[in-house]
Order: C-alpha cells, then sequence, then structure tokens
C-alpha cells in the first residue's frame, strides 16, 4: 500500500523517480560533476553516485550560491534530478530550478518535508512528486 507524505513545494512541479538519498548537506558547486552528474565530492556520502533521473534527498544545500548555475547545467545537460527534496528551505537550488524553466522550459520539483517524512523516505525505492508538495511512494 501506497503511503503519501506531506511536503511543502518550494518549487511545484510533478516528477517521479528512484530515490537517491543523502545524510550530508551538497553543494552542487564543486560536489557534483555539471557534464555526467555524479556526486565527485569526495567527502560526501553519495560520492561516485548519479543523480541523473533520481529523486535526490539530501537534507540541505550548503556553499556557494554558484550551485544554482550548476543544477542550470545539469538540467541543460539532461543529467538533472528529477526532483529535490530537502529538510531546510533551499533558496539555491529553488532559483536554479526556476530559471531553468525559464530558460529551457524543463521543470525540476524541490520540496521541503519534516523531519519524519524525511527520515521515512527509503534509498531506492519510486516516489511520485506531486505539484502541491506530496511525495507518493509508489509500490513495487
Amino acid at each position: 500500500m501506497a503511503r503519501t507524505l506531506s511536503g511543502t513545494a518550494i518549487v511545484p512541479g510533478d516528477a517521479e523517480g528512484v530515490v537517491l538519498r543523502s545524510d550530508r548537506a551538497i553543494s552542487l558547486w564543486g560536489g557534483v560533476d555539471p557534464t555526467t552528474g555524479r556526486v565527485i565530492d569526495r567527502r560526501h556520502d553519495r560520492h561516485g553516485s548519479s543523480i541523473a533521473g533520481r529523486v535526490f534527498v539530501v537534507p540541505a544545500e550548503k556553499g556557494s550560491s554558484t550551485a544554482s548555475a550548476i543544477l542550470l547545467e545539469l538540467i541543460r545537460g539532461g543529467v538533472a534530478p528529477a526532483a529535490i527534496v530537502t529538510l531546510e528551505l533551499a533558496p539555491i537550488l529553488a532559483l536554479g530550478a526556476i530559471v531553468a524553466e525559464e530558460l529551457y522550459g524543463e521543470r525540476i520539483p524541490v520540496v521541503r518535508v519534516t523531519p519524519d517524512d524525511w527520515g521515512a523516505l527509503a534509498e531506492g525505492e519510486r516516489v511520485r512528486i506531486r505539484a502541491d508538495g506530496s511525495i507518493e511512494r509508489i509500490a513495487a
């Protein structure tokens, strides 16, 4: 049985994908290769993983405001995450997602969830993000 989690849409949109979960904040600037979508920060718990097409569940963003430009490059190159789910308000990631929609017509939802719902999202499960910020866990 699927369970729907509550979230707040920072950047609304619909998406579906498999969860790639991280327990560490990330800066896309210097943390993700914009040409491949792979996490390149050697200190990050998802080092070597690809965020391309995944629902990237990460507690927070960190670092440079240039991360929004990296998200744009990921989208332009076709290696962006399907959606980003975070615990904290993510203005830098939201900016990149908003500008991408204007420039490329691509929408990457960014959703903020409560600690309980964030903790309920499991690595490898398939989820559907709704424009209202809700997250449907799809039964296998």
